[in-house]
């Protein structure tokens, strides 16, 4: 199942929870020996890369009340254990667990934080 979304800008886009949208990588369409592959093999492959493109702000966790003084007002703050990701990593993932959208006539895939197998950072690459 797909999604088709129609809008301007990526920064429009909020990603909840535990969730990392990444742009997939293009797929080889030859092998290293020569050999042309038939169009959709590579989508069939169970593990699939990616960059990451936006990360969402983690693991919610409980807020600790203090009650020694019952008359202090009780603030919700709402904190997040953060996620390992950050933006402009390539992402190897598990694609069954991912759901496709498409945005701007582009694809993206949403994918939860424990369905990403490694992470692959280049810090050179933000120099």
């Amino acid at each position: 199942m797909t999604l088709n979304i129609e809008d301007k800008g990526l920064s429009k886009l909020i990603v909840v929870g535990d969730r990392v949208l990444i742009k997939p990588k293009s797929a080889q369409s030859k092998t290293k020996s020569g050999l042309y592959l038939p169009p959709g093999v590579q989508e069939k492959e169970p593990v699939q890369s990616g960059y990451v493109v936006k990360v969402g702000p983690g693991y919610p966790i409980p807020a600790i009340t203090d009650v020694d003084e019952p008359w202090k007002e009780k603030k919700e703050d709402v904190k997040y254990v953060p996620l390992q990701p950050s933006e402009g990593d390539l992402a190897i993932y598990l694609q069954n667990s991912g759901f496709e959208i498409f945005f701007n006539n582009e694809k993206y895939i949403i994918v939860p934080h424990s369905s990403i197998l490694l992470l692959i950072r280049d810090e050179s690459l933000f120099e």
